[in-house]
């Protein structure tokens, strides 16, 4: 079996289980040597493992308003940039501990089991006992990964600066991702909700999180909260602003689909419990319930961070919009990660598609979009970078 020593994303490398009868036993052989060198290297490399210890991490993040020029000094180059090692090292950690592409390698396996005799079927008589190898390979490659026991929830703490104040501290549980669920990706905190709060916490009146003077307590809506930091972040932003009894607080409403993932939302709220403002409610954008409180009225602002993982997510999402936004002046401020390669590359285009579209008598469209750098140390490795959109009425 062929050896790797700088191991690729699953999503790339995998070939598609729907064509397996196209792969030769080299060709899935080399993916299954992928796989273990990615996540069950041998001795020598194990020192490349994060270490085991705590389970609590702190996340200083600061803002960048000024973009990176691209150009240091000689000095700053000998001293602060990292080498090679250090930074294959780093990407491979990043790798290997991303929950997507680990639970899409199990999937995988899992699916490559159930189509391995119509695949050894397939192949010429010399090739079966290395389709036969290349099957006992994949069995222990599953095996391995359903026997190491379930990955425990972490406490992830950030900390985002702000203009002119302390800054702003939320607490969250990210928990495990459900292997047999792919909608269970809110469980965790991903790399564009921490850019967009960093975001909101640097300028909060560019995304419209300032109290109306008097009238009517604003109200914001976020799609796909997942664990909530923009809520709970935006809710913290706001809290400093108010003054009692001056104007009514205002209503933030944390919605999702998953059961697990608004139950850890719900979880994730009451942990920042100084976020009384917050509401947790399930909203399936695909046949979104509207008639009720507190969707039966529309929100000043909505928020969205990274939530376009299927082609007709951006589609739903704009329907939703279209009900939920008031008119003229709400805003929707949504972020998607850019990624490159797999089922997920591409998909940022969608969002300019869902909102392109002419209504009879307003329509939504993008007013500003902006391209974001990715944060060293958060995010997918195939994520290369963010779009930030701001969407309103025309």
């Amino acid at each position: 079996m062929a050896r790797f020593s700088n191991p690729i994303p699953p999503t790339t490398s995998l070939p598609s289980l729907n064509h397996l009868t196209n792969s030769s036993s080299v060709q899935v052989f080399d993916a299954l040597a992928n796989l273990r060198a990615l996540y069950f290297p041998l001795p020598l490399v194990e020192s490349l493992r994060p270490p085991i210890g705590s389970k609590s991490y702190v996340h200083l993040i600061h803002d960048h308003s000024v973009p990176d020029s691209g150009y240091a000094s000689a000095e700053e180059d000998d001293e602060n940039t990292p080498s090679e090692d250090e930074e294959g090292n780093e990407a491979l950690e990043l790798l290997r501990a991303d929950k997507f592409e680990r639970v899409f390698a199990i999937k995988w396996l899992i699916g490559f089991a159930a189509r391995s005799d119509i695949w050894i079927s397939s192949v010429a008589e010399p090739e079966m006992e290395a389709c036969a190898s290349a099957i006992d390979e994949a069995a222990s490659l599953l095996a391995q990964f359903t026997g190491s026991g379930p990955e425990q929830p972490i406490t992830r703490k950030f900390s985002f600066s702000t203009q002119d104040g302390p800054p702003v501290d939320v607490e969250l549980n990210d928990a495990p991702l459900l292997t047999e669920d792919h909608t269970s990706v809110g469980l965790q905190s991903w790399a564009s909700s921490i850019l967009l709060a960093e975001r909101l916490c640097a300028n909060p009146n560019r995304f419209n999180l300032e109290l109306p003077p008097c009238g009517e307590g604003l109200r914001i809506l976020e799609l796909g909260a997942g664990t909530g930091l923009l809520s709970i972040t935006a809710a913290r932003i706001l809290a400093r602003e108010q003054v009692v009894g001056k104007i009514p607080p205002p209503l933030i409403v944390a919605t999702d689909f998953h059961p697990d993932v608004l139950a850890n939302l719900r979880r994730n709220v009451d942990t920042n419990d100084d976020t009384q403002d917050i509401v947790v409610r399930e909203l399936d954008w695909s046949r979104p319930d509207l008639g009720s409180a507190p969707f039966d009225r529309a929100f000043d602002v909505i928020v969205a961070a990274d939530v376009v993982y299927e082609p007709s997510h951006a589609f739903w999402i704009a329907n939703c919009v279209m009900e939920l936004l008031v008119r003229p002046a709400g805003v929707l401020w949504m972020i998607v990660a850019l990624r490159t390669g797999g089922r997920h590359e591409g998909l940022s285009a969608t969002v300019s598609d869902a909102f392109s579209r002419e209504e009879s008598d307003a329509r939504l469209a993008i007013l500003e979009k902006e391209t974001l750098r990715r944060i060293d140390g958060h995010g997918r490795a195939d994520e290369m970078g963010y779009e930030l959109f701001k969407i309103g009425w025309v």
